[in-house]
């Protein structure tokens, strides 16, 4: 005859404090990401494009915590998924952040410059590619 072993808890509450506290974790980092989605806007007409990367990381903070975002991101994910693609590689678990950067730049170039770039530009975006490359080696 064997002796079954029953699971034993002193207090069944921890569990409902886990819950409530990992509920809690959530709505303050979607709040986080609503203040940096509202920080964003609010330096965006400031010139360079400061406010598109800050909104992005808003973006990424509440699509990681709220389903309802997450489910909004999948319907925009079939709908176009060449502009949710850069959002998808920033939410991994181990971001690259300089070439999904550097490949939006590339795309805004595409669209600002409908002809064929200049020899100045191609040499320009080999050495900020150069320059990028070295910086982020060494980080």
């Amino acid at each position: 005859m064997t002796l079954a072993l029953i699971p034993f808890r002193a207090d069944p509450q921890p569990s409902r404090k886990a819950g409530l506290l990992r509920r809690a974790k959530r709505w303050g980092m979607m709040g986080l990401g609503l203040a940096v989605i509202a920080l964003g806007v609010l330096i965006a007409p400031l010139p360079g494009p400061g406010g598109i990367p800050v909104i992005a990381l808003g973006l990424v903070l509440v699509l990681r915590n709220s389903w309802w975002a997450k489910r909004q991101f999948i319907r925009a994910q079939h709908a176009r998924p060449k502009w949710v693609y850069p959002f998808r590689r920033l939410m991994r678990k181990k971001p690259e952040i300089a070439p999904v950067f550097w490949q939006q730049a590339l795309r805004a170039e595409k669209v600002v410059l409908r002809r064929r770039p200049s020899r100045q530009l191609i040499r320009f975006r080999k050495r900020a590619r150069r320059t990028f490359r070295k910086v982020f080696r060494q980080a």
